[in-house]
């Protein structure tokens, strides 16, 4: 309680009206303060009458014929933050909205049905989107407006044009807004295609190829600026490269991970990685630090190391872990989801980065004789300059040419970056901190345990298990109900918000992955029942795919049906590959079919946009090529399988027990005093061998 206490005064002193005095004081107070988001209680002192997204709000703005002001932002998000100072926390600009709104807050990260709905309204208003995404809509919800930040004067002015537009001509607003309406249910419908074929390898090559214009091949990612991490791209092409024996394209994702890991975007102090970077160089960061980027890139360096043993890919994901354990774990298990790109400055100034850039005259006066080695290795010059003198630590060269340049071994260099990463480490904790935004998502921590078990799995490391083993504890035990149903959010011990589907997506994936290294059917079990809850609550008969929202949830302007690929896969993307890898345990199931059904409907862009489908194009792969059942059965079958789970095998599953076990894959196979390993596909098994190197060996031929 004393820590909730703490970060609450800590946000309600930092934001409050520019910094003028550290004693907290509250002049205003609005619903916001019975709420858990950080997001929403930095809100919650200021003069506008914030509530935050609940039906009963809806229906009182029916009543009272109202206009909603949708004011949606997370606790990370730089502009949010400005645009509060600027506007929400002036008393001329909150009676405006006041009087002529009901102003309604939301964390988009707690309510994403919401924000997306939203999100779609505004592109098609404005043709781009962002946040703060701001919206005003219909007393019903129906937009019919929509900006991202926008200056005081600007905002002042556009409010008192639509509030008059409203009472001197309301049913041209309300034929706009309903026009909208229609726009967003289109442009999320979806073709059952029953006539199509499954996407074939030709094809799929034919979608890498138009992607492959794209490619930086020097700096890595796309040829864009700014330039986001993207794990589900470099993870399907990875795969990709592997399976098709695509050296070019290895080359490409070895190009993009070793950049990204020597850019700015990587905290080459404390480890983990900034949201995106806003040139091309993957230089100089938007400074936040989000646990699904840090979750889904653990999980790609690992696999990525498997794939090659570049020990700078191993070091990248034990960093990014040592991370999240450090400043984004909480002691029950679960994971926070944010630290801000904003904290104070020396004169006590909320800055961006301010607690990750350096002067030169710093780094030479802590780093001493040091700082001539340190200094080339990560270009304090020109080259890593970001603004006003301060610099953005970044690589562009390897261990060897800069241990050449110096004249030293690679370890006595190593040792001494080592060493002065340290005492930066130490002068940097004595700053304040960015602020952390400690809610737990269910999503986001799936994706976060799914890279604590690729690490586990990949890097050998015990204590990622234990992690792991932890995490999934806590999303059993505080984000799972008693009707297998799951809560999204999580914060002082309570949860409010039913999940959505990309919350089961996750966890059904985390929890498979799970078994896969431990052999324990509870992850299994667990696993196997979320995703029939799923089936039974997000279903859409029509479209022959998962809608983002569940049954049991009232319904918004649309029940949207997520399909692109984005920062985070798509969640139906997740949910055909969870299907497809259950029917491989449960044939009579019916989960393959729904899951190439799914496959066929979003096929027919995968050519001209394949980087938007990365997640689904793993799904070609496995229906395309050999995709194996490993089942070990008898006394060794837990250290066979630790043998086995070390190579990258995309294209597989993996299953064991001491004796016949409950799956059918297991049944009839012990054989006393032995222990065998059997390759199958789809039930059809090879001779049974007796150790890994020989399970690898079948896999190969």
């Amino acid at each position: 309680m004393k820590k909730v206490l703490f970060y609450l005064l800590i946000a309600v002193a930092v934001l409050s009206c520019n910094q003028k005095s550290k004693e907290v004081t509250h002049e205003y107070t609005n619903a916001l303060i019975d709420e858990t988001s950080p997001y929403l209680l930095q809100h919650a002192h200021n003069p506008v009458n914030w509530e935050a997204w609940h039906p009963d709000v809806l229906e009182r703005a029916q009543k009272e014929d109202k206009l909603l002001l949708i004011s949606i932002g997370y606790a990370a998000c730089h502009w949010c933050h400005v645009m509060e100072e600027e506007c929400f926390e002036d008393e001329q600009v909150a009676q405006l909205m006041n009087e002529n709104f009901i102003n309604i807050k939301i964390d988009r990260e707690e309510r994403p049905d919401v924000d997306q709905i939203y999100m779609d309204a505004i592109q098609m208003i404005s043709g781009q989107g962002g946040w703060p995404l701001n919206i005003v809509a219909l007393p019903n919800g129906r937009p019919f407006w929509g900006a991202t930040y926008v200056p005081k004067d600007n905002w002042i002015k556009s409010l008192e044009q639509l509030a008059d537009l409203y009472k001197k001509d309301k049913q041209k607003i309300t034929q706009y807004a309903n026009d909208l309406a229609n726009g967003l249910q289109a442009i999320n419908l979806v073709e059952n295609d029953t006539d199509s074929e499954l996407y074939s390898l030709a094809q799929l090559d034919t979608s890498v190829n138009t992607w492959k214009q794209y490619f930086d091949t020097f700096l890595g990612g796309h040829k864009r600026a700014p330039k986001f991490m993207m794990p589900n791209n470099w993870d399907f092409l990875l795969h990709y490269a592997t399976a098709t024996d695509a050296p070019e394209i290895m080359e490409f994702v070895d190009t993009t991970l070793t950049r990204m890991a020597y850019g700015g975007v990587y905290d080459h102090v404390g480890g983990g990685f900034s949201r995106y970077a806003v040139d091309t160089k993957w230089h100089i960061p938007h400074f936040e630090k989000m646990l699904y980027d840090n979750g889904q890139l653990t999980s790609l360096y690992a696999k990525a190391y498997a794939v090659t043993k570049n020990e700078l890919y191993k070091s990248v994901a034990e960093q990014t872990i040592s991370f999240v354990q450090e400043e984004l774990m909480d002691e029950s298990g679960g994971f926070y989801s944010s630290l801000d790109a904003d904290s104070l400055d020396e004169n006590q100034k909320l800055e961006e980065g301010a607690y990750y850039v350096w002067t030169k005259e710093e780094l030479t006066q802590l780093l001493g004789d040091d700082h001539e080695v340190f200094q080339a290795y990560f270009n304090i010059n020109s080259y890593g300059l970001w603004e006003e003198g301060n610099y953005v630590l970044i690589r562009d060269k390897s261990d060897i040419e800069v241990a050449e340049k110096f004249n030293i071994t690679v370890p006595e260099l190593k040792t001494k970056i080592n060493e002065s990463l340290a005492l930066l480490k130490k002068a940097r904790n004595k700053r304040a901190k960015p602020r952390l935004d400690d809610k737990i998502l269910t999503s986001w921590n799936g994706l976060m345990l799914k890279g604590l078990v690729d690490a586990y799995r990949y890097l050998g490391n015990e204590e990622y298990l234990s992690l792991a083993l932890k995490n999934a504890e806590f999303i059993e035990s505080n984000m799972i109900k008693d009707d297998g149903s799951l809560y999204r959010n999580h914060k002082n011990g309570s949860s409010t918000i039913n999940a959505f589907l990309d919350d089961y997506a996750t966890v059904i994936d985390a929890y498979f992955s799970l078994y896969e290294v431990t052999f324990d059917e509870k992850w299994l079990d667990l696993a196997k029942k979320l995703l029939d809850y799923s089936e039974k609550h997000f279903w859409d008969e029509a479209s022959n795919m998962f809608f983002y929202t569940s049954d049991e949830d009232k319904s918004l302007i649309r029940r949207t049906i997520e399909m692109d690929d984005n920062v985070i896969s798509s969640s139906n993307s997740m949910m055909a590959i969870n299907l497809f890898k259950f029917h491989k345990l449960f044939l009579d199931e019916g989960y393959g079919e729904t899951s190439k059904q799914m496959l066929k409907n979003v096929q027919k862009d995968f050519e001209e946009r394949g980087q938007s489908f990365s997640n689904w194009l793993h799904l070609v792969l496995y229906l395309n090529q050999n995709f194996y059942e490993i089942a070990i059965v008898g006394k060794d079958y837990k250290s066979i399988g630790q043998e086995i789970i070390k190579s990258y095998v995309p294209n597989s599953i993996l299953v064991g027990t001491q004796k016949d076990g409950n799956l059918e894959l297991l049944k009839n196979r012990d054989v006393p005093g032995k222990t065998l390993a059997y390759v199958c596909i789809e039930g059809a098994c090879k001779l049974p061998v007796s150790n890994a190197e020989e399970v690898l060996k079948q896999l190969a031929d």
